[in-house]
């Protein structure tokens, strides 16, 4: 089956939400912490989240199975909750929505960040361009490594 990826409406923030809740459970456990913000985020928060920034979503038939947003704050487009079901990781689906959110915002400095444990997301990240700039320690106790890449 094909997947296309597309702006999201607003109607498919629920949709969204379940699959982060799905997609963020590997992140849970090499951290043993289940309450990281992406397990923790309500529908109202991420109603709140979708007016202040650009969501992408993959489809498969008519299923939500990939999803990716960002925001611009001067010349920085910040990218964030890059997710992918499970079922569907491993076949290069990150990276099509990676590229894709990155179409939506030419000529920026891309930023986003994973955590320093997630061997695989930072893999991806440096053969998509990236570069590690700051780390730092969150909250939770959890360390996040930052990612920069130069726009054109």
């Amino acid at each position: 089956m094909p997947i296309s990826i597309a702006k999201s409406a607003l109607t498919d923030v629920e949709e969204i939400l379940r699959l982060q809740y799905v997609a963020y459970q590997s992140e849970a456990h090499i951290h043993n912490n289940f309450a990281i913000q992406p397990l923790t985020q309500t529908l109202e928060e991420i109603v709140a989240e979708y007016h202040k920034c650009t969501f992408l979503k993959a489809v498969q038939s008519s299923a939500i199975i990939g999803s990716v947003r960002a925001h611009v704050q001067g010349n920085t487009a910040y990218i964030g909750k890059l997710m992918v079901h499970p079922e569907h990781q491993g076949k290069g689906l990150g990276r099509r929505l990676l590229a894709a959110i990155e179409a939506e915002f030419p000529h920026k400095r891309y930023e986003l960040f994973t955590t320093c444990k997630s061997d695989r997301n930072i893999h991806i990240y440096k053969t998509s361009g990236y570069t590690r700039f700051r780390e730092e320690t969150g909250g939770v106790g959890i360390a996040f490594v930052y990612m920069e890449k130069k726009g054109l």
